[in-house]
Parts: C-alpha cells; sequence; structure tokens
C-alpha cells in the first residue's frame, strides 16, 4: 500500500497573464472514488479523490475551455475513471487512453467517440504498455487518426528515439522528455527530443515541477523552453499536469505554471500557438 498523496490547492487564484479564448490544458488527471474505481495493486501512489466539479472550478478561475485528460498509471487498463469524469465536466474534451494491442476495432471505436485520441505508453512508472507493441500500435493509431504518447525518463526517450523516429504516426513527449536540467541544453537526451520534434513529432510544455531542480519559477527550465520554441513552435502545446499526483516536495500553484508561460513564451503569437491553435490540430477540437 502506498501513502496517500498530498492534493492540490482547490481555489486556485486567476492568472496573471491574458489567457485567449479556446486555451487548452492537455494533460490532467481525475480520480474517482476507489469503490468504484479500483487502484492496481502494483503503483508508485495513491491519489486524493480528485471530482469533476474540482477540473470545471479549474478550468473556469484559469480560463481553460477545452482540456485534455490523461489515463494515469495507477488504473492500469481501466479508463473508465477519466472518460466518464470527463463526460461530467461539461466543457470540450480529449482523452488520452491506455489499452492492450488486443482491443478490438469496435471498442477502439467506443473509445474514439467517447474522446480518446492518443494511446499513451508509460515507461516511467509501473503498469505500462509494453513497448514491444509499439511499432504495431503505431500502425493501428495512424488509421484511427490517433497519436501515441510517451511518459518516459530521457535515457528511455534516447534509447527508443531510433524507433520513434520511424513509426507510422505522431507522438506526443511528456514534460519536456523527463531530462536532467543538470546536464544542459547539449545532453543527448534533449537533443533526441529536438530531433523528434524537427521531424514531426510534440512536446507538452508540462510537469516543469517534475523535471526542475529549483523551486518556482524553474529558472533552469528557461533555455529547454527555449530551445524547443526556437526548433518548432507549431509542435509544442502547454499542459498543467493537474493535480500533481506524486509529488513528494512543496506542491505548486496552478495558476502559476500558467503564468510561467508567459515569461518563458513572451511573443503573444507564439503563446497562442501553444495554447490554442497547436493543440487544436493535435487533438482535433
Amino acid at each position: 500500500m502506498t501513502d496517500l498523496c498530498q492534493g492540490p490547492d482547490l481555489n486556485p487564484r486567476k492568472p496573471r497573464m491574458k489567457v485567449p479564448a479556446g486555451a487548452t490544458d492537455s494533460h490532467f488527471h481525475l480520480f474517482g472514488p476507489q469503490s468504484r474505481y479500483p487502484l492496481v495493486a502494483a503503483r508508485d501512489y495513491t491519489p486524493p479523490l480528485i471530482t469533476p466539479q474540482h477540473a470545471r472550478h479549474l478550468f473556469d478561475t484559469l480560463g481553460i475551455t477545452r482540456a485534455v485528460v490523461i489515463q494515469p498509471s495507477i488504473y492500469g487498463l481501466d479508463n473508465r475513471a477519466q472518460l466518464d469524469g470527463a463526460a461530467e465536466i461539461g466543457l470540450p474534451m480529449r482523452a488520452v487512453v491506455v489499452a492492450p494491442y488486443e482491443t478490438p476495432d469496435r471498442e477502439l471505436a467506443k473509445l474514439h467517440a467517447q474522446g480518446a485520441r492518443a494511446l499513451r505508453f508509460i515507461l516511467a512508472h509501473p503498469g505500462g504498455l509494453p513497448v514491444t507493441d509499439l511499432e504495431r500500435w503505431a500502425e493501428r493509431c495512424k488509421a484511427m487518426g490517433w497519436h501515441i504518447q510517451f511518459l518516459a525518463k530521457g535515457p528511455q526517450l534516447l534509447e527508443l528515439e531510433p524507433r520513434i523516429a520511424r513509426l507510422a504516426c505522431p507522438t506526443v513527449i511528456d514534460h519536456f522528455g523527463m531530462i536532467d536540467p543538470a546536464a544542459g541544453v547539449e545532453q543527448p537526451a534533449f537533443q533526441a527530443v529536438l530531433r523528434l520534434l524537427r521531424a514531426g513529432h510534440w512536446v507538452k510544455l508540462s510537469g516543469a515541477y517534475r523535471v526542475s531542480r529549483q523551486s518556482s519559477p524553474y529558472r533552469d527550465l528557461a533555455p529547454f523552453v527555449q530551445a524547443l520554441v526556437a526548433a518548432c513552435p507549431d509542435r509544442i502545446v502547454w499542459a498543467s499536469d493537474w493535480p500533481h499526483v506524486f509529488v513528494k516536495g512543496e506542491m505548486p500553484h496552478t495558476t502559476d505554471l500558467l503564468d510561467l508561460l508567459a515569461d518563458w513564451v513572451p511573443d503573444e503569437t507564439a503563446r497562442h500557438r501553444i495554447l490554442v491553435e497547436n493543440p487544436a490540430r493535435l487533438y482535433g477540437f
């Protein structure tokens, strides 16, 4: 049994930055009652209760009008907590799910109708799909107009780069590729992320508090954001990673993470792409 995670601030302040119409949070989670949505035994954390009502309050406060719910590792192959909850929020929603390769086409069609637009490979925690299925899953994702999303640590991405580069569908890399900021932008893992970005794949500006070795405003990540935006601003999206589960230290303030985008990307046109235009293309809003 893992310890219960600390929860986020459920009454966030409004952002200081101007949030454009259509702004999208491309990565958040919901955690329903365990009696209805049981957790897998082999997991790294136990989350607090996080309801659709909590999420709607957050999005209304931040000015977020579209969002993407992400299947977390602790639910394994059971996507119900995310899909059921997203349907209750009352905003345009998409989902990233986890499913075994043996899933019939009719079941994938049902997931698509519920908003699923991607399959998640979780390599950084227990409970993920086997990478042996990566190539053949990519063919199915291409046929459905889906992409593949990776939660992987920098060295894992570096090892997978040749395979990712040859996949039939696009991919999205979570949390800057979970690189080590102390190793600098020239480190092999981050250079692999840049190569994939230039080759047509995507990166999320998310989980800064998971990656940075500093406290907010995570200044050690600024050079990495600058390098990503310089490489391809048209394939970068922003995400809160709310409710910030499995954080051992200081809990981040979600509003600060959104305001940080104004410091990282001072150009308003580029920010509009990251918050509105890019996620609209990627997720089909």
